[in-house]
């Protein structure tokens, strides 16, 4: 029987539907490089070293897995490596570790013979001074913890298309308001529309004849397009850290986050020039009302000035409606107030049986024609 079936797989059944054996048709592909234990001789297992114990197993094993090899391994499988993000922050001068740790010793050593803060630190009376503290976070630490917090809620996906830049200049931005109470914008908190209707007071470091741009720009507000964002303030050719004496090309509007929207995120960005810049392109009338002139894209705005400016500062918060919006709406940009809301879908009920088997004494409520309400009991 096994020749006439061989036969008939070849070429075919005469007036029937040709078939064909898995054996017959298979390929199989020469593999790209050495099989794992293909060199052990399995007809002779008697001659193989012995582990003896559990540990020596697991430290070869261990070893073993640690080697290149060719083919994709199980975690590679479950969890493959992402690709490298293009980083596009300014360059940074690492700081020699042996003069970090002669720098901290040296501390510790004068604190130990500091016998005033031995006292009262163990009566617990002393006091830490936290600006001291900030300053040095910011100079180790605190630009890879902000680069952290901004991939985290997605501020490089969303702005930068996935390209990525460490904030190694420090941006504070606060909003003044008439009690003389100040409203600080971190990386992530909550400042309410009526906090924020006015422009900010900016400040970073910056060295004389230094030129820089400044940006706010939300990527969650536009009302039409989903991957465009609205431009709420561009200052450019800032010479040094004097916001004023820079070109204000578009003016500052305040936040307006549509009801029913949830959370708006709201990003301060600055960017270091490399010289003067020509942002002709850029420029908005004054002053500046219309929301599709305030469209805007800061992967297209950096893509076209990316070689004479690097991102260098990050700040943003986030913000939701409140009733200073609606005020923005009507007089500002002079249109009305576009209101979100969720419509819940209709309570879904099986269709009904003539004959219900094993329902409840109230199975007919779910199919009634009145508005009269079952208590939630279905």
């Amino acid at each position: 029987m096994a020749a006439p079936l061989l036969s008939a797989a070849r070429g075919g059944l005469r007036g029937g539907r040709p078939f064909g054996t898995a054996a017959a048709l298979l390929k199989r592909a020469a593999p790209l490089g050495p099989m794992p234990n293909e060199n052990i001789d399995v007809s002779n297992l008697e001659v193989l070293q012995k582990y003896r114990s559990f540990t020596r197993y697991f430290k070869l094993a261990e070893k073993q897995s640690r080697k290149p090899c060719w083919w994709n391994t199980y975690r590679q499988h479950t969890a493959p490596q992402p690709e490298p993000k293009t980083d596009i922050s300014l360059p940074y001068v690492k700081l020699s570790r042996a003069k970090e740790v002669k720098d901290r010793k040296k501390i510790l050593r004068e604190n130990r013979q500091n016998v005033e803060l031995e006292r009262a630190a163990r009566l617990r009376t002393v006091l830490i001074p936290l600006d001291e503290v900030r300053a040095e976070w910011e100079k180790t630490s605190g630009p890879f913890h902000k680069q952290r917090v901004a991939e985290h809620c997605g501020i490089f996906r969303d702005l930068f298309k996935g390209a990525t830049f460490t904030p190694w200049v420090p941006l504070r931005v606060e909003y003044n308001q008439d009690d003389e109470h100040l409203v600080p914008v971190y990386y992530g908190n909550m400042v309410t529309p009526s906090e924020a209707s006015s422009s900010p007071a900016v400040s970073y470091k910056a060295d004389k004849g230094s030129l820089w741009t400044l940006l706010l720009t939300n990527p969650d507000g536009h009302l039409r397009e989903t991957d465009s964002e609205y431009l709420h303030w561009l200052v450019t050719n800032i010479p040094g850290n004097d916001i004023r004496s820079g070109k204000e090309i578009c003016h500052y509007l305040p936040p307006f986050p549509a009801r029913g929207t949830g959370y708006h995120r709201f990003v301060f960005l600055l960017f270091k020039q490399d010289h003067l810049i020509n942002f002709s392109e850029d420029v908005r009338p004054m002053p500046c009302y219309s929301l599709k002139m305030r469209t805007f894209s800061t992967f297209d705005f950096y893509r076209r000035h990316e070689d004479a400016m690097t991102p260098a500062g990050l700040a943003f918060f986030q913000c939701q409606w409140d009733s200073s919006v609606t005020g923005v709406f009507h007089q500002l940009l002079n249109m009305r107030e576009p209101v979100f809301e969720f419509v819940r879908p209709p309570v879904y009920h099986p269709p009904q049986l003539k004959f219900p088997r094993q329902q409840p004494l109230r199975y007919l409520d779910r199919y009634r024609d009145t508005k009269e309400p079952t208590y939630g009991i279905y």
